[in-house]
């Protein structure tokens, strides 16, 4: 096989990706959009299944989950934060007239958003939070890179690299691996962790030859 070379995943650090979220406004757009992003970053689902989600596919209860409808026809269940399912109960209050197979993130006509309509309104988001965290601005945030913060904020909180796997629907947790090649604080944990050799200074001193030579100079 040809070689080439494999760059390091990149990802939105969580308190960058928190203010993301919290940069919609509090009209019925920007309410939609920051239901939209909080669900992307709870469940880190690729852009196809979250505009995928219908009413239907959402439980609300003690116990709240989304169902994703990914890759292949395959399905995966995810459970939600009770923040996250407190913002879709509002939501659903607020358009009662949605139905059980209605797009739980509809567009003002009521279809469903576009891939399109995901990353511009992503991209206005990121544009208002730079303005509290600059760096921002400088990234090509996209809406796989809000599935990869999420991959990465689990993988901080300790969470299993199969688990990892089975959460973001990878076929295999060989995938997940990336993100582990990526977490430079989970690398700098364990070289705490190893202790460091006691290396001692040295000066380098020039032979009498060589001295002798340059002073003659």
């Amino acid at each position: 096989m040809k070689r080439f070379d494999r760059k390091m995943v990149g990802f939105v650090p969580r308190e960058q990706m928190l203010a993301v979220i919290d940069a919609p406004s509090d009209t019925w757009i920007g309410q939609r959009d920051r239901l939209m992003l909080t669900l992307m970053f709870n469940t880190g689902a690729r852009v196809s299944e979250i505009i995928g989600v219908r009413v239907a596919d959402v439980v609300l209860g003690p116990t709240s989950s989304i169902r994703l409808h990914g890759k292949g026809r395959k399905q995966r269940s995810l459970p939600l934060w009770k923040t996250t399912a407190r913002a879709v109960r509002d939501w659903l209050h607020l358009n009662s007239q949605l139905q059980a197979e209605s797009p739980l993130l509809p567009r003002r006509d009521g279809k469903p958003m576009t891939r399109a309509n995901v990353a511009q309104r992503l991209k206005l988001a990121v544009q208002i939070a730079s303005q509290k965290y600059p760096e921002l601005a400088n990234m090509s945030v996209s809406p796989h890179l809000v599935r990869h913060a999420t991959a990465m904020s689990l993988l901080q909180a300790g969470v299993d690299l199969c688990e990892i796997a089975l959460w973001l629907g990878h076929e295999s947790p060989e995938t997940t691996h990336m993100y582990v090649e990526a977490d430079l604080a989970m690398k700098e944990r364990a070289l705490a962790r190893l202790k460091a050799p006691e290396v001692k200074s040295t000066r380098y001193r020039p032979p009498k030859a060589l001295m002798a030579f340059l002073q003659a100079l």
